[in-house]
């Protein structure tokens, strides 16, 4: 399916995902930020997690990771006794809280691959990716750590886009539809 997006021109409707059900009327999805095990919970325990899996087999839906989000894409996490089941949609290993507590959220500016601005980017008890292998693709480092990947229609963010009026993340999500 090949759409064409224009700056500023996107057609669209954002809706608020609550049943298995509503999924089924997405081309995209965003995971957002929150705790990685609650959101897990509600995955599995709503049908929600099945229905996102089949998409995924069917490659019919786009996802975007935000945070806890982008611990969720991950096909494998660093903490092992980690009560979280994996969408495993990305191939990359996630430690959760790597930045540390609340207390230790932070702001940053990063360098993005394909943008030619550097993006205001807020982390809060942020994850990074320790490990990417076969078609992840790193966009962005926060020094060394790697904050921002991609694989096929799948991206995944350590930090908070939503939290900037910066809408550069959002319109590359869109255009990879």
């Amino acid at each position: 399916m090949n759409r064409v997006f224009q700056e500023d021109k996107k057609k669209g409707k954002a809706i608020l995902v609550r049943q298995s059900k509503d999924i089924d009327s997405c081309d995209a999805l965003i995971i957002p930020g929150g705790e990685s095990t609650t959101i897990s919970r509600i995955l599995v325990n709503s049908g929600m997690y099945d229905v996102i899996r089949e998409r995924m087999n069917n490659q019919d839906i786009a996802l975007m990771g935000t945070c806890a989000g982008c611990v969720l894409l991950a096909k494998e996490l660093t903490d092992t006794k980690a009560d979280v089941k994996l969408l495993e949609a990305i191939d990359m290993l996630v430690e959760r809280n790597a930045f540390g507590r609340q207390k230790e959220s932070f702001e940053q500016s990063v360098q993005i691959k394909g943008l030619t601005n550097s993006y205001h980017a807020v982390f809060i008890r942020a994850p990074i990716i320790t490990k990417t292998w076969g078609d992840c693709e790193i966009l962005s480092k926060a020094g060394k750590e790697i904050v921002m990947a991609r694989q096929k229609s799948y991206l995944a963010l350590s930090f908070h886009p939503e939290l900037t009026d910066d809408l550069r993340i959002h319109r590359f999500f869109l255009e990879m539809l």
